[in-house]
Parts: structure tokens; sequence; C-alpha cells
């Protein structure tokens, strides 16, 4: 048997845990049923994390590593504003498309922690995650295009959150392409419109 370092087993549990949480519900998300999903003993989840709020708060931070990078697109620096915005919107939405299974597994998280005793905190971490990211990204196509937000960016970015997380929602629910499209470009043309000279 090859074994596996504690960091190892640690990344096989975080994505044995999405597996289970996308395909059973996060409630039905045991700790036997994860550890049965990466083929490790119990006893292995003990060792690895020191509870399943730790487990939830990795998982969520997995997911949003994943989509929720700074979604600005290598190879754009000095491109018009318009062409910045566009594409850094496209390329997050790309994203969201690719994964519906793993998004639609945030929303789940976040109300079963905010609805958990002891768990909010997760919720509260994983907002402030988006929120962070969300900040990062706009101050990057700000720079890339050599320009400054007419809007104060904690703002904005709040504002950007909302939409973007409104519209992932909605389009988790209905899938309608066209629709979350046209609403990402009126986002974009908004966002074109607020970007001052430096």
């Amino acid at each position: 048997m090859v074994r596996r370092s504690a960091d190892e087993r640690r990344e096989e549990l975080i994505e044995a845990a999405i597996k289970v949480m996308i395909r059973d519900g996060v409630a039905r998300a045991t700790t036997r049923a994860i550890v049965a999903e990466a083929g490790l003993p119990l006893g292995a989840f003990h060792y690895c994390f020191r509870s399943k709020e730790e487990l939830l708060e990795s998982v969520v931070e997995r997911i949003m590593q994943r989509a929720l990078a700074p979604a600005v697109a290598a190879g754009v620096e000095g491109a018009p504003v318009a062409d910045i915005v566009r594409t850094t919107l496209h390329t997050y939405w790309d994203r969201i498309r690719a994964t519906p299974d793993e998004h639609l597994l945030t929303y789940e998280l976040t109300q079963y922690a905010l609805r958990q005793p002891g768990l909010a905190e997760v919720a509260r971490h994983q907002y402030g995650h988006y929120l962070a990211v969300n900040r990062e990204s706009l101050a990057t196509m700000a720079r890339l295009a050599g320009f400054e937000w007419s809007v104060p960016l904690p703002t904005l970015a709040r504002y950007g959150l909302a939409l973007l997380d409104g519209l992932t929602l909605n389009w988790l629910i209905d899938r309608d392409d066209a629709a979350a499209t046209a609403a990402l470009d009126e986002y974009a043309e908004y966002l074109i419109s607020v970007a001052g000279p430096q």
C-alpha cells in the first residue's frame, strides 16, 4: 500500500467531500460517506480536519479557488477599457457555465452554514472571500487599462458581487444562456460607464 502524506489525504478528502455533497447534498455528507468516497479509513478524517466546520471551509475555499480566482484574462494589458471589462466578465461567466454543480453546491453550503449553530462564520468567510476577489478583479481591470473607477471600489465590488451572485443563481434555476449573457453585457456597459481617466 502506498502511504500518502497528510496533505495528500487532506486534498483527497476535500475533493471527495465536493463529490459527495454534489451527489447527496450537504446535510447528508457524513464523514463516513466522505472517507468512503476517498477510499480512506475513518481515522483519516479526524487526522486531517479538526471538525466538519473546518472541512466545510476547505470545500468552500477549494471551489472559490477554482472558479473565482480573478477572472482577468491574460494578454489584455493595454487593451481598450471596454475589451478588458467584457473579456473579464465573460471569462468569469465561462467558469460558471463549466461547473454548474459546484456553484449550486456553494448556495447550498451557504444556507446550510447559516442554519447550523456555530457554522455562520463559514458563510461569512465565503462571502467575504467573494467580495475580496471581486474587488481584486475590478482593481486589476483598472490597472490593466490605466483608469480609475468613478465609484468607490468597495461599493463597486459589493454591487458587482450582488449582481453576479444573483445572475448566477437565476441561471442555475432557468439555464437561460441568452438572458444571462444579456444581463452580463448590461453590467459590462455599466462598468464601462464608471471607468474614469486616471
